[in-house]
């Protein structure tokens, strides 16, 4: 058995292309205290914020202002847009998908375009697209009044407005992954003879539940958190139009500081629960 020696300049070389390679200790830790210090001031400073001022008066006070008719409506509204949203988001992100990996159709790229459009497009500017068009003095507006539909100032309004700004959201999780795997395992489960319906139960969804059950966690916190559209179409009727997020505001400018950080810390505990979930599906997909 023949052993392999390695000349001492050959050494020296091996360890100078390792030594170009790694960055000076000082860099290294320099910018991992940038790092720390944005996150400690711009999230986790903001965060230990909200429970402060949530609990600066008590926990009575905290559970009085959380259980106020106001507050309880908008945290219903909330999870109601949230609960009409989220789930047709994720039939139109798995339908998307779907088209787009495993078709050729004229406009494909179009339609892939158009996904993003929420991305590039403000939201506030998407809310005011929805008052011209189905607002009193809308496009459609007339037609709406003449057969007393309410769209703006009402929850369709709203729904219509969450669901623009959060359709992107799983579409943009699956379609990589989809395009990454192929349509071979379909088309092998297809020419053993399952169905197009049994195929996609039994292959397609498995291989993507992770990335699919990401997706929905990123549109329901987005539903839930939405401002700049629904603030645009809703009116700000107290305890018929406000969601959470527009609750805060207008706590907040009613100067009540307790009720404003109380239903923010709702928001805020969402967010953490996100944030955990989406480290758990990140490592199993990862993982998968």
């Amino acid at each position: 058995m023949t052993s392999i020696t390695i000349q001492p300049q050959h050494k020296d070389k091996i360890v100078a292309q390792q030594q170009a390679l790694q960055d000076p200790n000082w860099v290294r830790w320099g910018l991992i205290f940038i790092a720390l210090s944005f996150i400690t001031l711009f999230i986790c400073g903001p965060l230990f914020l909200v429970i402060y001022q949530a609990l600066s008066k008590g926990l009575t006070a905290y559970w009085t202002a959380l259980s106020e008719p106001d507050t309880l409506s908008a945290i219903k509204l909330s999870f109601f847009v949230a609960l009409v949203t989220v789930p047709l988001n994720t039939v139109f992100g798995v339908t998307a998908a779907w088209a787009i990996t495993r078709f050729d159709f004229k406009g494909k790229s179009l339609l892939t375009t158009l996904i993003d459009l929420p991305f590039s497009v403000s939201p506030v500017i998407s809310g005011l697209i929805f008052v011209l068009l189905f607002g009193a003095q809308g496009w459609f507006g007339e037609w709406l009044v003449e057969h007393d539909i309410k769209i703006i100032f009402a929850v369709p309004g709203i729904i219509l407005a969450t669901l623009f700004i959060t359709f992107p959201f799983v579409a943009r999780q699956l379609i990589p992954l989809m395009q990454e795997m192929g349509n071979q395992e379909e088309e092998a489960a297809l020419s053993l003879g399952a169905s197009g319906w049994k195929a996609f139960w039994a292959v397609t969804i498995p291989n993507i539940k992770w990335a699919l059950l990401y997706g929905v966690l990123l549109c329901n916190a987005r539903a839930m958190g939405e401002f700049g559209a629904v603030s645009v179409v809703s009116g700000h009727i107290r305890g018929m139009t406000n969601t959470l997020p527009l609750h805060v505001e207008v706590s907040y400018n009613d100067y009540d500081v307790v009720g404003a950080f109380a239903s923010a810390s709702i928001l805020a505990a969402l967010a953490i629960v996100t944030l955990i979930l989406k480290t758990i599906l990140e490592w199993k997909q990862a993982k998968r």
